[in-house]
């Protein structure tokens, strides 16, 4: 028998225990001999090729990529803010004196008096007692009141004829001064036709009609 016979045929009954890449090689009288392995194993061998060089048992495999593949990187988005503007405030000017400097600072009183409201502030004031000469919600007269209500707003205003120190005005606004009878009296306009004073021992101070009590004349510090 052939001795190459029987190499085949020991290939061919143990290919699949060899597994898919097994390959015999056999060597007799100077010539080279290679043995496959079945049909159905070369289907691991798609898109591999291989060489083989004479008189070597070491296969070098050499892997290819398909002409039409593709190789792509994710880039980060990057997105950007512009720097917020920063605004320079002037410089206010403290050099103010005379007459210019007093209307200024009686305009400043008044932004101050709008934002703490006046009118406000006057109804805290309903239900303390009338007392002769006082100042404070414990007990005060019409003047006294008046003065107190435009203290809690941060402006300072004669005790007695305070109106004397503001504008007349024919329209006036609540936290106005309502000046009554001559200078008798005095209270806190708070709209609608309603004003609130200290308005004698047995009422206090309470919410009444400007009509209710004389005449009247309207002092503004606008």
């Amino acid at each position: 028998m052939n001795p190459l016979d029987s190499v085949s045929k020991a290939v061919s009954v143990n290919a699949g225990t060899v597994g898919r890449q097994a390959a015999v090689i056999a060597a007799a009288s100077g010539l080279i001999l290679s043995i496959g392995m079945p049909a159905y194993a070369a289907d691991a061998n798609i898109g591999v090729s291989a060489s083989a060089e004479s008189g070597s048992q070491a296969t070098q495999l050499a892997v290819t990529a398909a002409p039409t593949a593709t190789v792509s990187f994710e880039r980060p988005a990057v997105t950007t803010e512009a720097a917020p503007v920063t605004e320079t405030l002037a410089a206010q000017s403290s050099d103010e004196s005379g007459a210019e400097g007093s209307i200024t600072a009686k305009a400043d009183k008044l932004k101050s008096a709008a934002a703490s409201g006046l009118a406000a502030i006057a109804y805290t004031g309903i239900g303390s007692p009338y007392v002769w000469g006082g100042t404070t919600p414990s007990g005060w007269d019409c003047s006294g009141f008046t003065q107190w209500v435009y203290a809690q707003a941060g402006i300072s205003i004669p005790r007695v004829n305070a109106w004397n120190a503001m504008t007349p005005t024919s329209t006036p606004a609540p936290g106005d001064l309502v000046m009554q009878n001559g200078g008798a009296h005095v209270g806190i306009y708070v709209g609608n036709g309603m004003m609130i004073s200290a308005l004698n021992p047995s009422e206090g101070t309470i919410l009444h009609a400007v009509s209710a009590t004389g005449t009247s004349s309207f002092y503004t510090l606008r």
